[in-house]
Parts: C-alpha cells; sequence; structure tokens
C-alpha cells in the first residue's frame, strides 16, 4: 500500500505549475517590446538647428530686415550746395536726433547757397539705421527743427506738411513753410524711406523749391 504525503503531493504540484509557466513564457512574444513597437515615438526630432543650412532660404534676420537700406554719409556738395566751413560750420548738434544706436549714422550740416558768405544758412539733420518706424524718427526731428527755426529767425506757426516728389531714391518728402501765406517764407522739409530720416531748414524760399533742393541733396547724402 502506497502512503500519501500531503507535502510531496504539493511540491509536485507545485513543479507541475512552474515548469508550465516557464513554457508560456518561452512561447509567447515579447509583450513590452510589441506595445513599444505600436506606440508612437515620442522622442524629440533632430534640432532644426543641427541640419545643414539652404543657402536658398533666407534666414530669420534677413527676412525681418526692411528691403533698401541705406545710409547717409556727410557731403561737401550736396544739390550743388557747398557744406559751410570755418564760422559757418556747426559746432555741435542744434537738433535733437533721438535715440541713438550702435551702428546709426548722424549727419549735420550747414549749406551755403552760391556766393552765400553770411547770414542764415541751409540746415541739414539726417540719421540712418533707424530702429523704429523712420516716420516717426521724421515727426521727431521735425519738431526739434521747428523749435530751432523759431528760436532762429523763423517766425509763425508751421503749416501742414504737404507732399512733393522724392526723387529717384523713393520714399516720402514733405515740406511745410513758416508761417504758410508768406511768399518767400522759411521751409521745413524732411524725407523718409524705409531705413532713413532727414530734415532740413531752407530760409527764404518756397514750398516747391526747397523740395526741389531737397531732392538734389538727397542724392548727394544718401547712398
Amino acid at each position: 500500500m502506497t502512503s500519501y504525503r500531503p507535502g510531496s503531493a504539493r511540491l509536485t504540484l507545485a513543479t507541475a505549475v512552474l515548469a508550465t509557466v516557464l513554457t508560456l513564457t518561452a512561447c509567447e512574444p515579447n509583450v513590452v517590446g510589441a506595445e513599444a513597437d505600436a506606440a508612437p515615438s515620442t522622442a524629440p526630432a533632430s534640432p532644426t538647428a543641427a541640419r545643414p543650412a539652404d543657402p536658398s532660404t533666407p534666414s530669420a534676420a534677413a527676412s525681418s530686415a526692411r528691403p533698401g537700406r541705406r545710409t547717409l554719409a556727410e557731403a561737401a556738395v550736396a544739390g550743388g550746395l557747398a557744406a559751410a566751413t570755418g564760422d559757418g560750420a556747426l559746432t555741435d548738434v542744434p537738433v535733437d536726433p533721438g535715440e541713438m544706436r550702435e551702428g546709426m549714422h548722424l549727419v549735420i550740416s550747414n549749406y551755403d547757397r552760391a556766393g552765400q558768405t553770411s547770414g542764415r544758412r541751409i540746415l541739414f539733420v539726417g540719421v540712418d539705421n533707424v530702429p523704429e518706424e523712420p516716420s516717426k524718427r521724421r515727426e521727431h526731428l521735425w519738431r526739434g527743427l521747428i523749435d530751432y527755426a523759431l528760436g532762429n529767425g523763423s517766425v509763425g506757426s508751421p503749416a501742414a506738411a504737404k507732399p512733393y516728389p522724392a526723387g529717384p531714391l523713393g520714399g516720402s518728402l514733405e515740406c511745410l513753410g513758416l508761417p504758410e501765406s508768406a511768399n518767400p517764407t522759411d521751409v521745413l522739409c524732411g524725407w523718409v524711406d524705409t531705413s532713413t530720416a532727414a530734415v532740413a531748414l531752407f530760409p527764404r524760399t518756397t514750398p516747391a523749391d526747397a523740395a526741389r533742393l531737397f531732392a538734389a541733396m538727397r542724392a548727394d547724402l544718401e547712398h
């Protein structure tokens, strides 16, 4: 008669269960790997900076730059007018040009009409590489120029600015009289384009004549 030992039966049963589990595990596919293969990849894409630059694609800096950017430079002769020298040359900045940042140029000068040796001269003030909307800088220059004019022989209230042909460099050119009713009068002109703003005071002339002369001066002062 065979004896029955509960402990031996439990051990035999446990051994059989363990063998079955091992067999099933060896036969089943790698569930974790399968789920990982099926799940969408969350790995970050390669950074754009790591890819070779396409030379045909403009950079962000180039795309944000205003087209047609120009600069100003001093001119010994502008529009046929000679820059004043000696006692007539400027020794300070007569009009506040506004905030000046690195890379900007301020050009100021008195210009004499043909044969002029005394009296009020044509005053020019201009800046380039303007960081803000250039028309706002022109407004700033105009306000300063009006104050300068009224403190140096001009009288009356400024009239509304009127547009005139800007010449081959484009942009906007406007002039106003001090006062509007006088003829001749003192005339303030200003130009603006994508990167420069400039103003000038023309004593004792007409707005139309001042506008033509200012456009001719611009051709020598802006590059």
